[in-house]
């Protein structure tokens, strides 16, 4: 697995299938700057084609202060148009192909999740929160709109109503806030976060690889088709499990009263 890249860290767990990923530029509050936009890029996009024993990720911050501050504006002060366009273009690819991913993501905001930030909580496939985290989507207060998903994932985890008063007002809310209005599903003391984030990553992990890649796609389809459709998806995905090795071992090992040995096969 690469892991050199310039604005990620990345620390693999290779017993449990567990990877932890994290925006590691704290002197610029984990902004993306244009090269985080390519590393993620490539790092997520990678992961459609391989997904390299992975079977659970957690998105985290550096520091224990800011999960993300979205977009550095002081790399972006002073671009052309052409300039800026190109860079959000980077931007556009590294978001849709962290919501392309295989692989579960769970988002641990450790901090401040402002415009970028807050739209990778959303986009992920869900996120616990610090009760010292803060959320907010700025962009209308700088003359732009959230570019990286936000007016499209938002109201589907906190409903249009709260979406647009989110957005349209930019002002912060609390991890309390969040956990209410849905856009994280829980909330944790700060000094146990990552410790929660884990036991459930690694509670992922331990499922079936397949099963659960399958599993993330057809939920997917849920809030895009309608409900016939959607379910005709759902038995495509299942039954492409039903002739595996671990659908096989599954139920071995459940008569056998043991804890199954998935291969992802």
């Amino acid at each position: 697995m690469k892991n050199d890249y310039e604005t990620l860290k990345l620390d693999f767990t290779e017993d449990d299938g567990v990877l932890v990923v994290t925006m590691n530029r704290p002197h610029a509050a984990n902004s993306m700057n244009t090269q985080m936009g390519a590393d993620m890029r490539d790092l997520w996009s990678g992961f459609y084609v391989d997904q390299q024993g992975v079977n659970c990720i957690i998105l985290t911050g550096a520091g224990n202060k800011i999960f993300c501050a979205g977009g550095d504006l002081k790399q972006r002060n002073n671009m052309t148009d052409e300039e800026w366009q190109q860079q959000h273009a980077l931007f556009e690819q590294a978001v849709w192909a962290m919501m392309e991913c295989p692989i579960p993501i769970i988002a641990a905001v450790n901090g401040a999740a402002f415009g970028g930030g807050c739209e990778f909580a959303v986009a992920v496939d869900f996120a616990y929160a610090a009760r010292s985290a803060r959320f907010a989507l700025t962009e209308v207060t700088l003359g732009l709109l959230p570019g990286a998903m936000g007016t499209q994932n938002l109201p589907r985890a906190a409903g249009v109503r709260r979406a647009k008063e989110i957005i349209l007002t930019g002002a912060p809310f609390t991890a309390e806030q969040a956990l209410e209005w849905g856009v994280i599903n829980k909330l944790c003391d700060d000094d146990t976060l990552m410790e929660e984030a884990l036991a459930t990553a690694r509670r992922i992990a331990a499922n079936a690889p397949l099963a659960v890649r399958q599993a993330k796609k057809s939920i997917a389809m849920a809030t895009q088709l309608d409900l016939k459709a959607g379910y005709a998806y759902e038995l495509e995905a299942y039954n492409r499990l039903v002739p595996t090795e671990d659908r096989l071992e599954g139920v071995r090992a459940f008569n056998e009263k043991r804890k199954p040995n998935f291969k992802g096969k």
